[in-house]
């Protein structure tokens, strides 16, 4: 795991750090080959350059957010918008995450894919990621 996730982690409040440092533990376990790094201010993981799942603080609570989630066919992420591929889940308390579920997306995110990674190369067309 990149040094500066730990760190981001201790700057929010104790019961958000919480849940930050579940998702963390969790997604490195799961995602243990993807590259981490802070990437726009927050966490994020990911697989062959291609941004896979990371979170953020925002009003809400914490943020969960998989690049790809519209297309795991869960109905607990919630699905915005519709040119991008994403779909999130919030948490204000570590009690809140269902850790099957969890690790269910977590595998999920390694087998579906969007290619966010060439997005600017290809003038805003989003295509499936080359298997």
């Amino acid at each position: 795991m990149h040094p500066d996730i730990p760190n981001y982690n201790r700057l929010l409040e104790p019961h958000l750090a919480a849940v930050c440092d579940l998702l963390t533990n969790e997604i490195d376990a799961a995602l243990h080959h993807a590259r981490s790094q802070i990437w726009h201010r927050h966490p994020v993981w990911f697989l062959n350059d291609n941004p896979t799942v990371g979170y953020n603080k925002q009003k809400a609570g914490i943020r969960l957010m998989f690049w790809s989630g519209a297309d795991f066919e869960e109905p607990a992420l919630n699905v915005l918008g519709g040119k991008f591929k994403d779909a999130s889940i919030f948490y204000n308390n570590a009690e809140e995450i269902a850790a099957l579920d969890l690790r269910r997306w977590l595998a999920k995110s390694m087998q579906i894919q969007w290619n966010y990674r060439d997005i600017v190369r290809k003038k805003g067309l989003l295509e499936k990621f080359p298997a």
